[in-house]
């Protein structure tokens, strides 16, 4: 059994390092495979990325996070992959906990929920509350229970994406994940994750308007694919 660790990077030189130690160091119980893709970047992520020994890929242009993910999931040679972003607010020893009820049978999908966790404090009130408004929106829409649409830690087997053909480029792989998985009845589990976010002067990359646009987008995959 192997896990896929698909890392999108949009200038992330200074945490991709730090991020890569963190993932090469955690113990799983399966074997790991880090697959990078960097997407455009302007500082010097590419040049870390050639020193490099895992598989990476490039974007000469900047596409967005979605198209990056989706390059990885395309060279992805694992039995289960997730999504692991570059900028050390998600951390990798969670996906020990993630793994547990894929490995155990119980389902296909685990979704790791920041809001879950006893000491999670929400440090920006703008990103809190758009995400449980998303969330909201998108246990109205498809009838589920979810606590944290927006979660980067989205962990699946392989074998998920047959039935979920995905076309996002940007932040809306959430939500277009999100509600193709829940269409096509997948159970997601959902366990406690780490969160430690970033302030928008470090590199945090999503704004207001992405959460509008997620919104529609929970709307559109909820009518059609």
């Amino acid at each position: 059994m192997k896990l896929s660790i698909i890392i999108p990077v949009y200038n992330e030189e200074a945490t991709l390092q730090d991020l890569l130690k963190r993932v090469e160091d955690v113990k799983l119980p399966v074997d790991k495979e880090i697959i990078l893709v960097d997407d455009g970047s302007q500082d010097k992520s590419r040049e870390i990325m050639h020193k490099l020994s895992h598989k990476c890929f490039f974007h000469e242009k900047n596409q967005g996070k979605g198209a990056a993910v989706r390059t990885g999931m395309q060279h992805a040679t694992g039995d289960i992959i997730v999504i692991q972003d570059a900028d050390l607010e998600y951390n990798p020893e969670d996906f020990k906990h993630m793994l547990e009820p894929i490995l155990e049978g119980r389902t296909n999908v685990v979704f790791g929920s920041r809001f879950k966790h006893p000491a999670h404090k929400p440090r920006h009130l703008f990103y809190y509350l758009g995400n449980v408004a998303l969330t909201l929106f998108t246990n109205i829409l498809f009838f589920s229970r979810v606590s944290d649409m927006e979660t980067c830690y989205k962990m699946f087997k392989k074998e998920v994406l047959k039935d979920v053909p995905l076309r996002a480029r940007s932040f809306d792989l959430e939500p277009e994940l999100t509600a193709k998985i829940l269409k096509r009845g997948h159970t997601i589990v959902e366990v406690p994750i780490e969160y430690h976010s970033r302030p928008v002067e470090e590199g945090k990359k999503i704004t207001w308007m992405d959460g509008v646009k997620a919104a529609w987008y929970l709307l559109k995959y909820r009518v059609k694919d």
